[in-house]
């Protein structure tokens, strides 16, 4: 058990808040399944949080009364099918959105597109009725075609705004994190390594050149640890043999990522996450990078920054996959009715 003397440090050791303007109404989307159940307790741990709205198509009630019993300022709210999404989401100020089927072992992420595209299109259509204004952040695979889907979604309604809709791809630079300091015998919490390009496969690219703290590999170590980094999504999935996929760590990352844009928003400065989004830095529309977070959502895009001849090489190898997926996402939102 928590003593009392601690239970206020409870938190992501990375994203302990200083902050003061603590009022934030946070919506969970998915909030009954295997990412959403543990995201919304991380959530309701958090004194950033004021007001955590639940939603799913089943067993939110549940889910709300049991994370409501905990001794935490947040009031959660549960609310159940789609006559009820209106209400979870009006008033919020940041949206996370872990709904849709996991993979199961043999399928990518692009397998999930028909089932998880149907409903982020249909989530993001009551984000922009109900709270145009908020920051949108999803984990719905394929990521890569759901931030197009949800773009297009919110421009329908005249309402997009790039600098509030992020791709969250914070398990990727926790993984990467992860393994590099097993690899060189550091603390995982005082490793960073950016991680560019999409959420899928060979579109993850970790940038181990620029890790702080500095790491250097020979070749064939770098080669199978980005390969490893690529591919950890499937790592989970075939060790869980067919009962879903990384759900904890994802869990963790989104909370991560969402404790992120809250402290930003309450004038926390220097707050740098990566994460998809729409982009002018290379010739994909849609591509992720480290962002400065500030009040407004995206502050500054920071960049690919200098490269290595192997990070190049990977970037040129993604684009083609990449440009393919944001193209599905953005043709199934012009077919639909």
């Amino acid at each position: 058990m928590f003593s009392r003397a601690v239970r206020p440090t409870v938190s992501l050791a990375r994203s302990l808040s200083t902050s003061t303007q603590n009022n934030a109404k946070v919506a969970v989307l998915g909030a009954s399944g295997g990412i959403g159940q543990p995201l919304s307790l991380l959530l309701k741990n958090s004194p950033l949080v004021s007001h955590l709205s639940l939603y799913d198509i089943a067993h939110t009630p549940g889910v709300a009364a049991d994370l409501s019993h905990i001794e935490t300022r947040a009031q959660v709210t549960g609310h159940m099918g789609p006559d009820q999404l209106g209400a979870a989401l009006t008033g919020c100020e940041v949206v996370v959105i872990p709904a849709g089927v996991p993979r199961k072992p043999g399928m990518t992420r692009d397998d999930l597109f028909n089932t998880n595209a149907t409903i982020v299109a249909t989530l993001a259509d009551a984000c922009a009725r109900h709270c145009p204004e908020a920051m949108i952040c999803i984990i719905a695979n394929p990521v890569n075609s759901t931030i197009p889907i949800t773009s297009e979604v919110m421009k329908k309604h005249g309402v997009y705004n790039p600098n509030k809709v992020f791709g969250v791809t914070t398990l990727d630079i926790v993984r990467a994190n992860t393994f590099v300091a097993e690899l060189k015998g550091l603390d995982p919490a005082r490793v960073n390594v950016p991680v560019i390009g999409g959420h899928a496969g060979k579109t993850i690219i970790p940038l181990i050149s620029q890790c702080t703290p500095k790491v250097e590999f020979p070749a064939d170590q770098l080669s199978a640890l980005t390969g490893r980094i690529q591919e950890a999504g499937t790592e989970v999935v075939k060790a869980k043999a067919g009962a879903g996929s990384a759900t904890l760590s994802m869990a963790y990352a989104g909370a991560r990522f969402t404790f992120s844009v809250l402290d930003a928003m309450n004038g926390k400065e220097g707050v740098v996450e990566c994460a998809f989004v729409r982009s002018e830095e290379t010739e994909c529309k849609y591509f992720s990078t480290p962002l400065l977070l500030g009040k407004s959502g995206i502050e500054k895009n920071l960049g690919l920054g200098k490269l290595s001849a192997f990070e190049e090489k990977l970037v040129a190898e993604a684009m083609d996959e990449l440009k393919g997926s944001i193209k599905k996402g953005e043709d199934f939102v012009a077919k639909m009715k």
